[in-house]
């Protein structure tokens, strides 16, 4: 029996005609976004000036964006370098004719490498304290920032579960039958009105049932990382923690990719060529982040004290 016997075929955006305002891109607006007023405060508190915050935001955006989308092809569709080297960088795909796909492929591992080399890279320039105490601050709003990603990538119906028989389980009809097998099988030439059609129309009925109920792995990661976030929410605020350099930082990425590494376990591997190894791509990139976090927690003294 499942609790939740949700069948998910969402709209991937909002259509305004000349541009659809993709949901994904949308999570990833929101993120941003919020994150920029979270750090606003942190700032704040720490008597920054807003000039440093703004270039901060454009440094963030930069790193985090770049780093995911390469962590993705180096550590998950590395033959895009020779099949399709320009899909990297870009919004299209241009092999077998140029197709606006939006930046498809992110890679949290990726991310966080990002981050991390792009906050030294702003700590160098801008605020001139040390990488470790800018890392302690933006790794508040960046848990924050994951639960939106997750949430961007359950409506795609992307980095989805297992097949299972629990009381969780959802019917993602658009990972089963693709844009083009759904104009196919149910001959409307509009992808969005063939798959509500599949979704909902009685005659499809059969179909329906071949989508098997998964995991929405999306959704376990995305609730987890809303209590990673009130933690360092937490030990920022109301405790002295914050003035330990390195411990809110590590703190992130223990608790971050824990949670990545247990919920790795319901996921569909997303490189079909390690389906079979012991732990999967996701789970060993996770372990040595995890124990850089607990370097960070509880060996780490800085060379310096900051004033």
């Amino acid at each position: 029996m499942y609790a939740l016997g949700l069948v998910w075929n969402p709209s991937k955006g909002i259509d305004f005609g000349f541009f659809t305002l993709h949901f994904y891109s949308l999570m990833w607006i929101i993120a941003f976004l919020l994150g920029f007023y979270i750090v606003k405060r942190i700032f704040k508190n720490d008597n920054q000036t807003n000039e440093a915050l703004d270039s901060l935001f454009v440094y963030s955006v930069i790193g985090i964006m770049l780093g995911a989308r390469l962590g993705h092809v180096f550590f998950y569709q590395s033959e895009l370098i020779n099949d399709d080297f320009f899909s990297i960088f870009l919004p299209f795909k241009f092999k077998g004719g140029i197709e606006f796909t939006g930046f498809q492929g992110l890679a949290s591992h990726g991310a966080a490498i990002g981050m991390i080399i792009s906050m030294y890279l702003y700590n160098k320039k801008v605020v001139k304290k040390s990488v470790i105490w800018v890392l302690d601050r933006v790794v508040v709003p960046v848990s924050l920032g994951a639960v939106f990603v997750r949430l961007g990538n359950f409506i795609n119906s992307e980095i989805i579960g297992k097949v299972t028989d629990s009381s969780f389980g959802i019917q993602f009809i658009q990972d089963t039958y693709s844009k083009y097998d759904v104009v196919k099988i149910t001959g409307i030439k509009d992808v969005k009105e063939a798959y509500t059609a599949l979704g909902s129309d009685p005659k499809y009925a059969e179909l329906l049932e071949k989508v098997p109920f998964r995991h929405p792995a999306q959704l376990y990661e995305a609730f987890s990382y809303v209590f990673v976030f009130f933690i360092l929410m937490y030990f920022y605020w109301k405790t002295n923690k914050s003035e330990q350099q390195g411990f809110l930082f590590g703190l992130f990425l223990v608790l971050l990719w824990s949670v990545r590494f247990v919920v790795e376990y319901v996921k569909e591997p997303q490189n079909i060529e390690r389906a079979d190894w012991l732990l999967n791509t996701g789970q060993l990139l996770s372990i040595p982040f995890i124990l850089i976090g607990l370097y960070f927690m509880f060996v780490y003294k800085p060379k310096r004290k900051l004033s």
